[in-house]
């Protein structure tokens, strides 16, 4: 091994670029649906010979000695991103004559722009690294500050964050209860980088040790907190999930709009199951109602008329705000609407966190000279909600309404007002088709229910909707591009665990230690090149 691992240190040129791009991808394969966890291994064990073979000429400047490590943590980035990445091309083949020529830039362009985070990462550890764990220690720290960039930089993105490959399963998702995606992320590539230690014939009984108490730590941890089974309170609140799976050439046609509705309102008014009452809440997905609700009173009476007494839905929906006509400046949102049983829309949530350039232009007036526009075809796009709220139903539920990818970011699903007891989830993956999207997004909603101890009810027009107990498991699920309903009740909420506690303090942490460790190993390699210079 330690051959093999001194020709990665001294490939050159090209053949080291396309090494860190190949690690990259390979990293890919730990992500949903895949899941192979092993890869990761490879993929940093690949990284962590490359980067110890990024060295410059003696006597260059400080940033030029960092200059090696930022191009393969680049190329290494690109490769991940790219292959974990390359479906968000299926959403711009939607309308394709309008948005084909853009695919290059979503299935490319993007990739290329996030692996400047991992080249970051690369960067920065190199301005600590040193030998054996010392170096696994300064990568995980790298890697666990740019990831924490990238989920708020530019308005943020952290879709397929690094620490997700160690997270595959309800066991091994419970670490993410105390420090939370963000501290396992650095945790993550500190195990898996830690293979690469034997390679180098340094720190090997210490990294072995290191390795099993984590391997150790994560899944005990996992087993210990983790009940037997799952349970729901058949006393609580029974929800009907709807997955229409309606497909997205057709969402918007208006000449489709009529049938559409009709199937949500046969779908949600479905023959109950026996012996069981009906549901106290219905769900449909992200923007389901393919019109606007207020042009269409009559569909105010056809819901009044689904819904039996004590009934409530939660529609996604575009809500206008503002009369044109009137002279009124006219504002849309991307909502989730509580519609009660008299056909009344009595509270509703509007989106915050819009996605850029799918629903809104950024710097409108500077990409549209260039011919740009967002995805979503309204005037000026949607506006961003006022403010995270949760909302109480009128049977006391209190939900904390996620509009598709708001879902991915682990700080923004903390209200203004309180705890909530359940996440409702709207989304629609229709946009990703038949590809790795949906099934990475609906990790990315389990991981907040573990991180949260909130249970989780998601719910797709396509992709993967689903009742999440407060532990990250499936109680119930519909697959992708299945026509189906879930009901179900509410599963119980936890106690606010350690990561909703205190998780910023931890992560410091976390990154502190990391810090320590490479300063201590430093300490040690001078101390004993001293020490044989004296002798």
């Amino acid at each position: 091994m330690r051959a093999f691992a001194g020709r990665i240190i001294l490939l050159w040129g090209w053949r080291r670029a396309g090494l860190a791009f190949l690690a990259g991808a390979i990293a890919a394969l730990a992500l949903p649906p895949f899941d192979f966890f092993a890869a990761a291994f490879v993929s940093f064990t690949l990284l962590f010979w490359l980067l110890e073979g990024a060295v410059s000429p003696q006597g260059a400047g400080f940033l030029r000695r960092l200059w090696p490590a930022f191009k393969i943590g680049w190329c290494f980035g690109f490769g991940y991103f790219t292959a974990g990445l390359w479906w968000l091309g299926n959403a711009l083949l939607i309308d394709a004559d309008g948005f084909a020529w853009a695919i290059p830039l979503a299935v490319i362009g993007l990739p290329a722009c996030l692996a400047l985070f991992y080249a970051l990462a690369a960067a920065l550890a190199r301005v600590i690294w040193t030998e054996g764990i010392g170096a696994a220690a300064a990568l995980a720290f790298g890697f666990g500050v740019a990831e924490w960039l990238r989920s708020f930089v530019l308005t943020g993105f952290p879709w397929n964050p690094i620490g997700q490959t160690a997270l595959p399963t309800p066991m091994l998702m419970q670490s993410a209860s105390i420090v939370g995606v963000e501290g396992m992320n650095a945790l993550a590539v500190l195990f898996f980088a830690l293979p690469a230690v034997f390679g180098l014939g340094r720190h090997q009984k210490r990294g072995a040790i290191l390795m099993v108490l984590l391997a150790a730590a994560h899944a005990g941890y996992g087993y210990y907190r983790l009940p037997a089974s799952s349970e729901t309170d058949s006393r609580g609140t029974l929800v009907r999930l709807v997955q229409p799976s309606i497909d997205q050439s057709e969402k918007w046609d208006e000449a489709a709009r009529d049938k559409i509705f009709a199937k949500l309102i046969e779908m949600s008014a479905g023959s109950e199951v026996a012996g069981q009452k009906k549901p106290d809440v219905i769900i449909w997905p992200e923007t389901a109602i393919p019109f606007l609700l207020s042009d269409r009173p009559d569909a105010y009476s056809a819901i009044a008329g689904m819904l039996g007494e004590g009934q409530v839905l939660l529609a996604g929906a575009v809500r206008k705000e503002g009369d044109r006509s009137a002279g009124d400046v006219t504002r849309y949102y991307n909502s989730l609407l509580v519609i009660d049983e008299n056909g009344e829309m009595v509270s509703a949530a509007d989106k915050r966190h819009l996605v850029p350039f799918g629903e809104y232009l950024p710097l409108e007036n500077f990409f549209q000279s260039f011919g740009f526009t967002q995805l979503v075809t309204l005037p000026g796009g949607f506006s961003p909600g006022a403010a995270r709220q949760n909302l109480t139903l009128p049977n006391g539920l209190k939900i904390n309404p996620l509009i598709c990818y708001e879902v991915i970011f682990p700080r923004e699903v903390r209200t203004e007002n309180g705890r909530a007891d359940v996440l409702v989830n709207l989304t629609n993956d229709a946009w990703y088709g038949d590809s790795p999207g949906p099934y990475q997004h609906f990790r990315l909603a389990q991981l907040r229910a573990v991180e949260q101890g909130l249970p989780l009810l998601r719910v797709a027009n396509n992709g993967i909707s689903a009742v999440v107990d407060s532990y990250g498991r499936i109680i119930d699920s519909i697959r992708l591009n299945a026509v189906a309903t879930i009901d179900s009740h509410v599963p119980p909420k936890l106690q606010p665990t350690p990561y909703v506690l205190r998780g910023g303090i931890s992560f410091s942490f976390i990154l502190a230690g990391l810090v320590v460790i490479a300063c201590l190993t430093i300490f040690g390699a001078r101390s004993r090149m001293s020490h044989a210079a004296r002798s």
